[in-house]
């Protein structure tokens, strides 16, 4: 399934890139405070970023991957990173399955019509990708 994965590959090409996941971690599309929606050239650059799953850390840069992972995985990635988080808490377990699922089908939306190793970069709610040349 292709989903998005952090990397360095083009990091650093755009002011104010940054990077603080693990290179190959799995990403979902963070939430975006109101100061980044409302002055996204001032805020703190959350709207432009991908978060890790794993390390809960973000970066600018998301590249299509093609991974040997099945929806479920997928989904207990998510629960488990957003719990870990606290985005889920037992006071809005109704919420729950609404949020995992509103997260895995952005990240499929994004990632699945693009060929692997497409680079993907936001800004707020608009998604754009490109492929960088090849290395040399």
């Amino acid at each position: 399934m292709k989903v998005l994965v952090a990397t360095s590959r083009t990091q650093g090409d755009v002011e104010g890139d940054y990077s603080f996941c693990v290179p190959g971690e799995l990403l979902w599309i963070t939430m975006v405070c109101d100061t980044d929606r409302l002055y996204p050239e001032r805020g703190c650059g959350c709207g432009r970023g991908f978060g890790g799953l794993t390390s809960h850390r973000a970066t600018t840069t998301a590249e299509v991957a093609e991974l040997d992972i099945t929806e479920t995985q997928l989904r207990l990635a998510v629960t488990t990173s957003l719990t870990d988080q606290g985005w889920l808490v037992p006071e809005t377990a109704e919420l729950h399955h609404e949020l995992v699922a509103e997260t895995v089908d952005l990240i499929h939306e994004i990632a699945e019509p693009l060929p692997a190793g497409t680079i993907v970069r936001r800004w707020i709610d608009d998604f754009h990708a490109f492929q960088p040349p090849a290395p040399r």
